[in-house]
């Protein structure tokens, strides 16, 4: 039984490899190729062997069979990229059956051009959500200016949404609000997490910093989490969940997300205090706003829809599969990169949180995200990494050491009768405003003869 039960590992894990179009090339290295199966597996064992010859010859095939596929059983690199290829394969099907499957609606339909508005109220209605999509004159020109002119935008959104959006609905299911709301950081930054408002908002989701730091979000000027998409996307969905409790409707605190609980407060006054909806409120809105909730209805609508106006999508430029390790010690981005040849860009592109290609861990952790194939890699080389503190970190590392060897630098001067502090500063080369505030002295004339000052260098 035991062999048969080792004689299964090697042949299923053999077998994996064939399935996903995987080879690995060297021991601990995997590539995609296409696997050609044509090395025999271990002959049967005959009865006459002893049970300690077959166990010896049982445990030489085994490792000679593997040898041969040039396959590691335990590979963590194999591992990594069955789940490379099993996560990539069910963002892609779950991308596409919402397209095929949720969306009742001929695929072979294409209207570009004048759309009748019959057929917008049609496909909206289709698009069943807690949040009043509703149609008129305003979401219909805001519909149109998606479909058309904004249609490059479309297509980054429909290839970048495979990165950021099962993330994002992650979130909104977790606290329990509409997975609409996943295209609320396509009307504010066009999934772009670095983007940053000409009032400063920043991030996906273009938070304020006063905001931001109010959901938790770490702002400094080497860490900014209103940058990192997890962090904000959860800080987010709390502030769009305290909003609809606030106005218990989706219109309103959709307004509320982009023009501040004040303003919107302020518009319901002025309509009467009886409001119930945006549309309510629409006319004493900021300017700004009032295009707020249109552009997010067409924004879903273009999603939706974009097939059936023509609108191919563009391939994110991220990797979909991704893995986060936790990091314990000051380390640039440079150390990474020159040890896993990995792109400066890339860890940029994956970490934008960090502001200055620098993960300040000193007395916390943080996480760094990276490639699947490439955290097993990290895992391995992570005493390599680190040690290379001082190639890249040396001002960092060095201020404190130079700041402590200033401070044990010092001398004692005894104040003799008749001198002056200008004489004693001149004596030493330095200032006398220096030798007040090193001796925390009332004034320039307050010494006398005897006192002890300390003089650094």
């Amino acid at each position: 039984m035991k062999r048969l039960l080792a004689y299964l590992l090697v042949v299923t894990l053999f077998s994996g490899c064939a399935m996903v179009g995987i080879r690995p090339t060297t021991k601990n290295t995997v590539q995609p190729v296409a696997v050609q199966q044509t090395v025999n597996a271990p002959r049967p064992i005959t009865q006459s062997q002893s049970k300690a010859e077959a166990k010896k010859k049982e445990a030489a095939e085994i490792v000679n069979y593997a040898e041969k596929c040039r396959l590691t059983i335990y590979s963590p690199e194999l591992y990594d990229s069955l789940l490379v290829n099993w996560y990539e394969r069910n963002v892609i099907k779950s991308y596409d059956d919402f397209f095929t499957q949720f969306i009742d609606i001929d695929p072979t339909e294409v209207l570009v051009g004048d759309v009748p508005d019959s057929v917008y109220e049609a496909r909206l209605r289709r698009l069943v959500s807690p949040v009043n999509l509703g149609y008129n004159n305003i979401l219909k020109n805001s519909i149109i200016n998606w479909t058309t002119r904004n249609k490059g935008t479309v297509s980054r959104i429909l290839g970048l949404s495979q990165v950021y959006f099962p993330m994002i609905e992650e979130e909104l299911a977790r606290q329990g609000l509409p997975l609409e709301l996943r295209m609320l950081p396509v009307i504010e930054s066009a999934l772009n997490p670095t983007a940053v408002s000409r009032a400063g908002a920043t991030g996906l989701w273009q938070f304020m910093l006063a905001t931001g730091r109010s959901y938790g979000l770490e702002v400094t000027s080497m860490v900014d989490d209103r940058r990192d998409p997890v962090m904000a996307t959860r800080a987010a969905v709390s502030h769009l969940r305290d909003l609809y409790r606030m106005y218990g409707d989706w219109t309103i605190a959709i307004a509320a997300y982009n023009c501040g609980a004040g303003n919107v407060n302020k518009a319901i006054a002025r309509a009467g205090g009886e409001a119930q909806t945006f549309w309510d409120i629409y006319p004493y809105l900021p300017r700004e706003t009032r295009g707020y909730l249109p552009s997010f209805v067409a924004a879903n609508y273009a999603y939706t829809y974009h097939k059936q106006h023509g609108i191919e999508m563009i391939e994110p430029p991220l990797p979909l599969c991704t893995d986060t390790v936790t990091v314990n010690k000051l380390t640039h981005f440079e150390q990474i990169s020159s040890t896993l040849d990995i792109p400066v860009e890339a860890l940029r592109a994956l970490n934008p949180q960090y502001k200055e290609d620098i993960i300040p861990a000193v007395e916390r952790t943080y996480a760094l995200k990276l490639p699947q194939p490439d955290v097993t890699r990290y895992l391995a080389r992570e005493d390599e990494i680190q040690a290379k503190d001082s190639m890249y970190l040396a001002k960092y590392i060095a201020q404190p050491k130079a700041t402590l060897a200033a401070q044990s630098s010092s001398s004692i001067h005894t104040v003799k009768k008749g001198e002056v502090l200008g004489t004693i500063a001149r004596k030493y080369g330095v200032t006398v405003s220096q030798i007040v505030k090193w001796n925390r002295l009332r004034n320039a004339n307050s010494i006398r003869p005897g006192q002890r000052l300390e003089i650094l260098k």
